[in-house]
């Protein structure tokens, strides 16, 4: 059996629900999918502050899935927080939602564009589409500017969809990724009505995780994705120093 622990890094329980059944949904035969709400931060990630202050949930959720053994985990936000401070925590795989979707779309078209919650957060996901494909892959990042705890709304499809309309007639691009993981749910219905490929993260993230472990691929440990250097936390984020043994630091080896 393979356990994939699936984090949303904000508060909001409802937002959770979601995710889980968007990962649920594509587990394969054998594959138990665990959504948890982090435990502290923001109940909606918004700005760099809000991602920022949502990684100590973040990881936290990431150590306890180690000591209850957990496999391999999705980070179930679009802004991809921790993700490499994930890593150097967890034996298993780590993905990322919007690194999961973006490869994804490069494999299904030539060109893909984001549709994202709100206008702020568009330079981010420009920021990870230089980091995770090749120039020129991502065409545009579009904003349909609906806050994300709003995603939850059906009345809310029809921006979507013209958001993503128009992202295809401006860039020229062949493939819509959604750039929420709020969005999980129109994925299904969004792709029938542009006639495109659509990708939710969430869905690409918990596949992909579930390949690489099926595989036998862990993070590498050599160099920077190594655990942590052992060292004390003081203040707020005392439980945090890897020297603690009731703390959230590494807690096996891969």
């Amino acid at each position: 059996m393979t356990r994939i622990r699936v984090v949303n890094p904000n508060t909001t329980a409802s937002m959770t629900a979601l995710i889980g059944a968007s990962a649920r949904a594509v587990a394969g035969p054998g594959v138990v999918v665990e959504a948890v709400t982090s435990s502290m931060g923001p109940a909606s990630i918004e700005s760099h502050y809000d991602e920022a202050l949502a990684v100590p949930g973040l990881l936290a959720a990431i150590a306890d899935g180690e000591r209850s053994g957990a496999d391999g985990y999705v980070i179930a936000c679009f802004g991809d927080p921790g993700l490499d401070a994930a890593r150097e925590l967890a034996a298993g795989p780590v993905v990322g939602i919007a690194e999961a979707a973006m490869h994804a779309a490069t494999m299904v078209g030539r060109a893909f564009s984001v549709v994202t919650s709100l206008s702020r957060t568009t330079g981010r996901a420009h920021d990870l589409a230089r980091r995770y494909t090749a120039s020129g892959a991502c065409r545009g990042v579009w904003a349909c500017d609906i806050p994300v705890l709003e995603l939850d709304d059906p009345a809310v499809l029809p921006r979507v969809a013209a958001s993503a309309r128009t992202a295809l007639d401006h860039d020229g691009s062949d493939v819509i990724v959604l750039g929420c993981a709020g969005m999980a749910g129109f994925c299904a219905s969004l792709s029938v009505e542009l006639g495109v490929p659509v990708i939710d993260g969430v869905s690409a993230a918990t596949l992909l995780v579930q390949s690489l472990v099926t595989l036998g691929l862990r993070t590498s440990r050599r160099d920077e994705y190594a655990p942590p250097l052992a060292k004390p936390y003081t203040g707020t984020l005392e439980i945090f120093g890897s020297c603690n043994p009731n703390g959230v630091g590494p807690v096996r080896e891969a």
